[in-house]
């Protein structure tokens, strides 16, 4: 099958170019597949790993000369996904939907460039019962956390051939929202300890904690990925600074990139415990192995919730970390434990059963934490984790095997393999989307023809 794939790709800064990287070398195995990107950047990039990669300008003339069989276009709430959309409703294929909110970007990219009459309509389409005026607040971009209330992501599931997604609740809620059909793909991740065989993992953490200049006798909690309020960091350096007081050695480790406007440091100060905040910057995928198996615990925290698969939190498990996740009703299907009273909130029926015998024993993979009462919680379960070292091994080596059985690459690219032959078999959707949403391209060049003088009329 031929496909053609839309996707940022590193250096882009995105957890959804790495796992494009990640996966397509799998699937190039059994698939001819055209990645199409926005940036010379990416295709010197790409070409070193030997990923097939060429500008998205390229992508018309080569499906009019050769048809691919299926596009593909991996769809998240942030701006490096901009170049996607002029394709995305012109050629419909199957939409990996990274987050079920895609609100944010959209406004991003339409008001910054002043189209405000176009996300005016978008924004109707999508939440055709939103009353006008609260319209007006998105249109005049002093949205912010109210975008979460409006998530605009009926044009994405009505137009696509087929839509997937990376969690089974996400898949169920938009099938019943859409009455369309929505896949599940199993977001996988590389293995990280693979990668430490030859020197293992025990001479990594203690080699790399030497480096950082963290005590050997220290308990790590990592803060893995974009270093945002909105993944709990505030929550965090408050919770170093509550356990501060009893266990000298406890340290905050702050793994990816801080985003303009706000300082944790600052915050670590504020709290009196910059001396046990170290913060990385971010870290490439050589480098983050290391980083994983130097700590001890890690919070993969979220609120409010775009109803993302944390990549993060999966990097985390398969490096045999207890994690620290919150309490979100799209994670549901997780197996957890809850701090009060360490009861183990089973995970939803059938999600986590395998046919053998052994598997039908239920283990809790994580910790959960209930946003209302974060800071509380948060301090009892690390408290748990420093106190317990018999439970944390267990919660990291069930987080490993769940790891194993849901989250590796092969299991990945076998959905892959599977849904992309259901999308590509389907028809064409028949919708009536906003205009400019497909643009007739013939009207567009006499207008710009236009400008200079010249009349494209063929009457």
């Amino acid at each position: 099958m031929r496909l053609a794939w839309f996707t940022p790709l590193p250096p882009v800064r995105s957890g959804i170019a790495h796992y494009s990287a990640d996966v397509l070398p799998t699937l190039l195995t059994t698939h001819a597949i055209d990645v199409f990107v926005a940036s010379p950047a990416e295709i010197a990039a790409a070409q070193g790993r030997g990923l097939p990669a060429r500008p998205a300008h390229d992508f018309v003339w080569l499906n009019h000369k050769a048809p691919y069989d299926l596009v593909v276009y991996q769809l998240g709430n942030a701006r490096c996904h901009d170049f996607t959309w002029p394709y995305l409703f012109q050629h419909p294929g199957l939409v990996v939907l990274h987050d079920a909110h895609l609100h944010h970007a959209r406004a991003a990219s339409l008001l910054d460039r002043r189209r405000t009459a176009d996300y005016a309509a978008e924004l109707a389409f999508n939440h055709p019962d939103l009353d006008p005026d609260r319209a007006a607040i998105g249109a005049a971009g002093v949205g912010g956390p109210l975008y979460y209330f409006w998530p605009m992501v009926r044009t994405v599931a009505l137009s696509a051939r087929l839509l997937a997604v990376h969690n089974p609740v996400v898949a169920a809620d938009l099938q019943a929202a859409f009455g369309r059909r929505v896949e599940m793909i199993a977001l996988g991740v590389p293995d990280p300890l693979a990668s430490l065989q030859g020197s293992g993992a025990t001479q990594t953490r203690v080699r790399t904690r030497r480096r950082l200049g963290v005590p050997g006798d220290a308990f790590v909690v990592l803060a893995y990925g974009g270093l945002t309020r909105e993944r709990g960091v505030p929550s965090a350096i408050r919770a170093v600074a509550a356990l501060a007081k009893w266990h000298p050695q406890v340290r905050l480790l702050l793994v990816g990139a801080i985003p303009d406007g706000y300082d944790p440091l600052a915050e670590a100060r504020a709290a009196g415990v910059a001396d046990r905040v170290i913060s990385t910057g971010y870290a490439d995928e050589g480098e983050l192995p290391a980083l994983l198996v130097s700590a001890d615990a890690a919070l993969c925290l979220r609120w409010p919730s775009a109803r993302e698969t944390s990549a993060a939190w999966v990097q985390c498990i398969a490096a045999e970390l207890p994690t620290l996740v919150s309490d979100l009703a799209h994670l549901v299907h997780v197996p957890t434990i809850e701090p009060d009273g360490w009861t183990l909130r089973e995970a939803i029926a059938g999600q986590d059963r395998e046919s053998g015998p052994e598997e039908l024993r239920v283990e809790p993979v994580a910790v959960t934490i209930d946003v209302l009462d974060e800071d509380r919680l948060l301090a009892r379960a690390l408290r748990r984790l420093i106190t317990d070292a018999a439970f944390g091994d267990a919660l990291g080596r069930a987080a490993r095997r769940y790891y194993e059985r849901h989250h590796t690459i092969a299991r990945m690219a076998n959905d892959y393999v599977r849904v992309a032959a259901e999308a590509a078999s389907l028809p064409l959707p028949a919708v009536d989307l906003p205009p400019h949403l497909r643009p007739d391209p013939l009207r567009l060049a006499r207008a710009i023809a236009a400008q200079i003088g010249v009349d494209l009329r063929l009457d």
